[in-house]
């Protein structure tokens, strides 16, 4: 990702730079918190920080209450989820009274990026998608099926992530493209792009769950988010839902549910 001018205007406040050995640099800003890159330790170990600042309207001690509750339940999910061998970035260090959180830093780029960059960036014409219908889709349904396998380990290790979108996961370089110097996305090249690791990312909204509601749930963000995001690919989500039922046996109960949570989501769409 890149700086926009507005990210200049938040420069980092000084507890961020510790235990870091650069000083932070701000990637993406939201209404909950930014997120910096900077490095852990030692200057060739990168790493991601993501920190809330207090909220001016907020009492000053609900607010930091509910900033040091919100690290620490951050904090712990990934630590579940990584002990439990689900692909997310591991917990550094974190200092909830001060309100950040220091993760590992996943060389890679957004999902959503990878497969838009696959699809390319034509007109969504009528031409448009007979020629994607004809071309090889096997690196794309490859991809697919990766992300079923790492929401399906998610889920079985009794974790929803809340906002499950193609922006919250990020594509692993394969070992032999990072750190060599590229910045542009397209040095790799395009049967190569779709390569790598999914690693969940963004756990900002995780709760600890077992139940089928808020695991289907899950799923129809990530469909619904799909399909406004890949309208190309739509039609492979499939293969989604397949990894998931292959990965996480509980899956048949979950998506029949999902069932459930799209007839709803439905009778909104019609109700406005």
């Amino acid at each position: 990702m890149s700086n926009s001018p507005a990210m200049t205007e938040f420069p980092p406040p000084q507890i961020l730079t510790y235990p870091a050995s650069s000083a932070p640099v701000l990637i993406a800003q939201g209404a909950e918190g930014r997120l910096y890159k900077t490095t852990y330790l030692l200057p060739d170990q990168p790493c991601a920080l993501k920190y809330r600042p207090s909220k001016p309207y907020r009492h000053p001690i609900l607010d930091a209450r509910l900033t040091r509750a919100r690290i620490l339940a951050e904090a712990r999910v990934l630590q579940r989820c990584r002990r439990e061998g689900v692909p997310v970035p591991a917990v550094y260090a974190t200092n909830e009274k001060a309100g950040w959180l220091m993760m590992e830093w996943v060389d890679g780029a957004p999902v959503r990026q990878r497969i838009n960059e696959w699809l390319g960036a034509r007109p969504d014409t009528e031409a448009a998608q007979v020629e994607a219908q004809s071309a090889d889709q096997t690196p794309l349904i490859s991809l697919m099926q990766r992300i079923g396998s790492a929401i399906g380990r998610l889920h079985r290790t009794g974790v929803v992530h809340g906002d499950l979108t193609t922006s919250n996961m990020i594509l692993q370089r394969p070992k032999e493209h990072q750190h060599n110097g590229h910045t542009g996305e397209g040095a790799m090249e395009k049967g190569k792009a779709l390569e790598g690791h999914v690693v969940l990312i963004d756990f900002g909204l995780a709760t600890q769950s077992s139940s089928e509601e808020d695991r289907a749930v899950d799923l129809y963000v990530l469909e619904r988010a799909f399909g406004s995001t890949h309208p190309r690919a739509e039609e492979l989500f499939e293969q989604v839902l397949q990894s998931y039922k292959e990965t996480f046996k509980q899956a048949p109960a979950v998506l029949r549910k999902l069932e459930d949570v799209r007839m709803r989501g439905r009778k909104r769409s019609m109700l406005g």
